[in-house]
């Protein structure tokens, strides 16, 4: 196995690693994420509370643990779906022309005209607070990136002599479209939709920070360092080690989705 190889699944199991570990928290740590106990209120990190306790008494390790469950899969789950639909966008524009197709595109210019945050505010704000309201605010914002990209590799390979072929062959619109030449476009794709998880994780979190996502008392980062805000200075712990947990899980995703390019760069290469 290639340094390359061996680099992507490294992060990639690290990643994996951690999302197992979110997902049995309840089963392997002596606290579980919602338990209370006013006694214990703010402790500073001990033998006993690795990571300290909330204004709750709530242990800030088990609930930074089972905060990834809601936000790591969130943003997967928003990139998953911001990708499929604007592949598809970017797939039907790349090949046909008509005055669909132009619709379409004015239609992704105006959603890449304003800054994401700005928008995914704003359409958060309409649908109202919650984990599924806050995911689909930023999908809907995220998928015209994927749609000038899909399209700009469709672009030079409606005119390739295979795609003739298929046509001359009667192969129907949509076959084309998915078996002909998505398989050829899936790489980059790929991995705009790994760089893309690690700024929806801010996001997700940004948006619950504000009021507009995730509500207490779920455990999610956001959530978390928000209603943690105040205790900056008395109890600091309650809001870094939630930061934390998004710095290094942003970090990790970048870093997988650096190696997967690079991986990719070299079988392009080859």
């Amino acid at each position: 196995m290639s340094k390359k190889k061996r680099k992507f699944f490294f992060f990639l199991g690290l990643i994996l690693f951690g999302l197992l570990i979110s997902l049995t928290a309840e089963y392997i740590l002596p606290y579980g994420p919602y338990e209370q106990n006013l006694d214990i209120a703010l402790q500073a990190p001990n033998s006993t509370h690795l990571l300290g306790t909330d204004r709750y008494g709530r242990d800030m390790l088990a609930r930074t643990i089972a905060g990834a469950q809601i936000t790591v899969c969130s943003a997967v789950a928003v990139a998953f779906i911001a990708a499929a639909f604007g592949t598809f966008v970017g797939l039907f524009c790349g090949y046909h022309k008509g005055k669909l197709t132009t619709v379409l595109l004015r239609l992704t210019d105006v959603f890449l005209a304003f800054p994401v945050m700005v928008f995914a505010i704003a359409v958060a704000g309409i649908l109202g607070g919650g984990t599924i309201n806050a995911a689909a605010a930023i999908a809907v914002v995220a998928w015209p990136k994927y749609t000038r990209l899909v399209r700009n590799e469709v672009l030079p390979l409606r005119r390739e002599f295979f795609i003739e072929a298929a046509q001359m062959s009667g192969f129907s619109f949509w076959r084309i479209l998915f078996v002909q030449i998505l398989p050829l476009v899936i790489g980059p794709i790929c991995i705009t939709a790994a760089l893309d998880i690690g700024t929806i994780i801010t996001e997700i979190a940004g948006l619950s920070f504000l009021g507009l996502g995730t509500a207490p008392p779920a455990a999610e980062w956001g959530s978390m360092m928000s209603g943690a805000r105040n205790l900056l200075q008395s109890a600091p712990w309650t809001v870094f080690v939630p930061g934390f947990a998004i710095f290094i899980t942003v970090a990790l995703f970048q870093l997988m989705a650096d190696s997967l390019r690079d991986l990719a760069d070299t079988k392009s290469t080859r």
